[in-house]
């Protein structure tokens, strides 16, 4: 056998298990990176819920003709941007987040703002059709909560996983980056005093 032989042998076996190294570590990234994108996308998809409830909402509410206009009016404005400013899930970046949470939070500080209003109003919080739709708004909020929750558990175990040495040296030759995770919003550590039971 040839001297020569022996050192390309090794080297061809390490070459070969670097490159498998290589290629699981991009295919666990890529799973990790699209479950953080589906995860989204359900925090999305609970949000959009809520935009259309609200919509229901706002509808029911018009029917009390003496209901503020300035507070209905609020929540509209409030609602079109919430459903304009949206992020495509492979354009989720610290900026592009903090721009949908306040959106959301403008939205949900006006709709926290209609329904203490309607205490004023026994004739909206007699009507079914609205009781049932607050219902289904609680149970939304509930929704969006859980859907963010989970979210933010596959990016951790994204980062976690691209962040380790040394599959952070790889992370950055594959272009993975580190994915935003959703905060919770400045002031919330406060309990709101908002009264639901109408």
């Amino acid at each position: 056998m040839k001297k020569w032989l022996i050192p390309l042998i090794v080297i061809v076996v390490i070459v070969f298990g670097i490159y498998r190294w290589a290629v699981g570590f991009n295919n666990t990234a890529v799973e990790l990176e699209a479950n953080a994108k589906t995860a989204w996308s359900n925090v999305e998809s609970s949000y959009q819920r809520r935009n259309d409830l609200i919509g229901n909402l706002v509808k029911t509410v018009q029917g009390a003709a003496d209901f503020e206009k300035s507070t209905l009016t609020e929540v509209i404005e409030a609602r079109a941007k919430a459903t304009s400013t949206t992020i495509d899930a492979g354009s989720l970046t610290p900026e592009n987040m903090a721009q949908f949470q306040q959106a959301q939070s403008g939205l949900s500080g006006a709709l926290s703002r209609l329904l203490v209003s309607v205490e004023r109003y026994p004739e909206l919080k007699a009507n079914q059709n609205f009781l049932e739709l607050q219902s289904q708004l609680e149970g939304t909020e509930n929704r969006i909560n859980v859907a963010r929750d989970r979210y933010n558990e596959t990016v951790n175990k994204y980062d976690i996983y691209t962040s380790k040495f040394p599959g952070s040296v790889l992370a950055g030759w594959f272009g993975f980056e580190e994915m935003p995770r959703y905060k919770a919003d400045p002031g919330s550590e406060k309990a709101p005093d908002v009264n639901f039971d109408f």
